[in-house]
């Protein structure tokens, strides 16, 4: 069967209707409270004029023929309700990274054309500034936050405009498809932002909770799943990840649809490891996700500073950068009874393998105490290893390497990028594939080995920095006349982002005003957290880096 996500959503809401679906710090909704709040946001939507302008079976895999609605949130009930909501409007929730300064919000808001954004007040000035270069004005909906911050010029308040809608299901209800849109921003290899475009029956199966995973199919129908979720109580999930990521909104999905709870932390705009363990506590949380060893550390320092009461934690899971062997033995030695999942995905493929790791085992086996198998990932439904020339699916225990790849469910394309489109969505052995570009190895046993990244990616804190916007925003600065960046080993972030900077000639780098010239047009995460001065950016007669000698020249300082 083929789903949409509006659909689910109301045939799990009656059912559950008194059961929590979203707890904050100051709210806590029940299914109903939320079918009804996205319900009146898409008539707010739908009053200003959203719609959709053309159906799929008109348009190219990376066209869009829906309306946009940007997200511009902090983790908060707004962020799930104005997705819900767009669905059921028929318009494209789409995500925006808030730690953007204004020319990286300009490109990627040029690149989206929403028709409504809703946003925190605290991000309205800078938000202004680009709106105003626009040929056209969105409609703006201002979630209150507490910064004092007025609405913009035209802009509503989110909660008024709520309270004002009038609450029944959109009229659009009876033309809700599985070929409407989800979509889900990227950087993209080069930086660019990149919008993800997935039919939502092909997100809910692959990374929404659209599977049976205890009998490994997908759903046969919207009764067996609402069965199936109302027949126990469902899992209370905490997202340390923030909603503007694919990790963040997949996980709260996952949980809403499996009939449970999605609670967010006290503080939002920032991951506050006591806060987080706090709220674990206090919710009685099963399922912990973070992002990684800069989630990780922290983590285990508050566990260290004060015993909590976390026995409620089923699992811990990583999703968007790896976690270290240690830092996975020591949350089972602190939570001994929880399993720790450590998962591989992408933008462009959703959760594609995981490692599981129990107490009494080496970090990523898989399995119970004692077990002395090797780190490897197991795979998901669709996802295998295609060759190098990406012509044929590779069987396990093949010879040399691959690319990590996955068939089936995967998304359409990239927004307004047919060619990008042709090259990650191949057709391999008479099958459509989605190959992000892991470099990957099938073992014998069908697990697979994970070689790294083969663009040059760093990264760092569950953020993907790429090299060559910050090489390209730091020879802004007048002092410098070459550069390269690259990624080197980070006990807190996994990867840190590193400069080695050759200076113009009689000029000496002064690296708080090159971090300042870069930070004009890139957001705080990006910029390096060490600027290495070198003699002479090493390149070849074709003018390509050498990369092995500035990973190793970036590893010694």
């Amino acid at each position: 069967m083929e789903f949409n996500l509006a659909t689910v959503n109301e045939a799990l809401a009656e059912p559950l209707a008194d059961r929590e679906a979203i707890v904050t710090a100051t709210r806590r909704l029940t299914w109903a409270e939320v079918a009804d709040r996205s319900r009146r946001l898409a008539d707010v939507l739908l009053a200003a004029g959203l719609t959709v302008r053309a159906e799929r079976d008109q348009l190219a895999p990376h066209e869009s023929g829906q309306d946009a609605v940007a997200l511009y949130l902090y983790n908060g009930h707004e962020y799930l309700e104005a997705m819900l909501g767009a669905f059921k409007a028929r318009a494209v929730p789409c995500n925006v990274n808030y730690r953007y300064v204004e020319a990286e919000l300009a490109e990627l808001l040029t690149d989206m054309a929403p028709r409504a954004v809703v946003y925190h007040a605290r991000f309205a000035a800078r938000l202004a500034a680009v709106v105003d270069r626009l040929d056209y004005r969105p409609r703006l909906l201002q979630v209150a936050d507490g910064s004092g911050e007025p609405l913009l010029p035209g802009a509503l308040d989110y909660e008024s405009g709520l309270a004002a809608a009038d609450g029944s299901l959109p009229a659009v209800t009876a033309d809700w498809s599985p070929d409407d849109l989800y979509a889900l921003y990227t950087g993209g290899t080069t930086g660019r932002p990149k919008g993800v475009l997935w039919r939502q029956a092909d997100a809910f199966v692959a990374a929404m909770g659209g599977r049976n995973f205890r009998e490994g199919r997908e759903w046969a129908s919207t009764e067996e799943l609402v069965a199936s979720s109302t027949s126990r109580p469902g899992p209370r999930v905490l997202s340390a990840a923030p909603f503007m990521h694919g990790t963040g909104q997949w996980v709260s999905f996952q949980a809403l649809h499996a009939g449970g709870s999605v609670v967010v932390p006290s503080v939002v705009d920032r991951f506050d490891a006591a806060d987080v363990l706090d709220t674990v506590e206090a919710e009685r949380v099963t399922l912990l996700v973070i992002a990684g060893e800069s989630f990780a550390r922290p983590l285990l320092d508050a566990m260290a500073a004060r015993e909590r009461d976390l026995t409620s934690l089923v699992a811990v899971a990583s999703s968007g950068a790896a976690l270290s062997p240690g830092s996975v033995q020591q949350i089972l030695a602190h939570l001994p009874g929880i399993r720790v999942r450590d998962t591989v995905g992408s933008s462009e493929s959703g959760p594609q393998a995981e490692v599981v790791t129990r107490a009494g085992g080496p970090a990523g086996s898989g399995g119970p105490a004692g077990s002395a198998e090797p780190a490897a990932f197991r795979p998901a439904e669709g996802t295998c290893v295609v060759d190098e020339a990406m012509t044929r699916v590779l069987a396990p225990g093949h010879d040399g390497t691959g690319w990590l790849a996955r068939a089936g469910r995967v998304p359409l394309g990239y927004l307004h990028d047919p060619e990008r489109t042709a090259r990650t969505f191949p057709v391999v052995d008479g099958r459509r594939m989605t190959i992000p570009g892991d470099r990957a190895r099938l073992l014998a046993d069908g697990r697979i080995e994970l070689l790294g990244r083969d663009a040059t990616t760093i990264n760092t804190g569950g953020e993907k920095v790429y090299a060559e916007e910050v090489e390209t925003a730091i020879r802004a600065h007048p002092a410098v006349r070459d550069v390269v960046v690259v990624g080197r080993p980070s006990d807190r972030w996994g990867s840190e982002v590193v400069a080695l900077v050759q200076p113009e000639p009689g000029t000496v780098i002064d690296v708080d005003t090159v971090l300042a010239t870069a930070g004009e047009q890139l957001a705080r995460y990006k910029l390096p957290k060490a600027v290495i001065e070198v003699d002479l950016v090493r390149r070849s007669p074709s003018g390509k880096v050498d990369l092995a000698w500035a990973r190793e020249r970036a590893a010694t300082g």
